[in-house]
């Protein structure tokens, strides 16, 4: 069994709704079971869990071009971790939410990629083509056009009861799959 933790940050809801999306693709996946990680309470975060899982998907709001406080205070205390080399060879992935259309979410996976890179984790890109055409619609599959990770668009005037959109959340969901079944084969080749 693949065990793949999602851990994140939501300010308002909307990230917490892509992530519990993220967390039903990896569990669709036969083999892998997801763990989602609130960042509610850092003193609280389980990190013999997220030491022992097979992969690590992060996910943060965008704000102000980057991952939330809360997220950054996740990843500076990952610091033990870094210098145990405890994450190293691990799946990584990351997915993003923002009020904004773009909203600078790049700059968030970026920082995501980076958080996994200098631990020495393996990056999964999103795989999906991006739904750029004149018929594309808001609940298509990647409508944000992301390769990086899942990115999702949350109006700012709504709860996470109406939002991200039912593309977005399928564009995690398809994310989280795809994270799975890498990790499946990684995990497959230490056997």
């Amino acid at each position: 069994m693949a065990k793949i933790a999602i851990v994140y940050h939501s300010g308002y809801g909307h990230t917490a709704k892509q992530a519990a999306a993220v967390a039903a693709g990896v569990n669709e996946v036969v083999g892998a079971s997801a763990q989602l990680v609130a960042l509610d309470d850092i003193a609280a975060v389980p990190w013999a869990d997220l030491d022992g899982a097979d992969g690590i998907i992060f996910g943060a709001p965008t704000y102000m071009g980057g991952p939330s406080a809360k997220f950054k205070e996740f990843a500076d205390a990952s610091s033990k971790a870094w210098f145990t080399r405890a994450w190293q060879d691990k799946v990584a992935g990351g997915f993003t939410n923002s009020a904004s259309l773009n909203g600078d979410k790049q700059g968030t996976l970026g920082a995501l990629a980076t958080l996994a890179l200098q631990h020495g984790m393996i990056w999964v890109s999103l795989g999906l083509l991006p739904a750029n055409s004149s018929k594309a619609q808001r609940n298509d599959v990647n409508r944000m056009g992301a390769s990086y990770g899942a990115m999702a668009q949350s109006d700012s005037d709504v709860g996470p009861d109406v939002a991200p959109p039912a593309g977005d959340l399928e564009t995690a969901r398809l994310y989280g799959a795809r994270v799975a079944a890498t990790t499946l084969r990684f995990v497959r080749g230490k056997q």
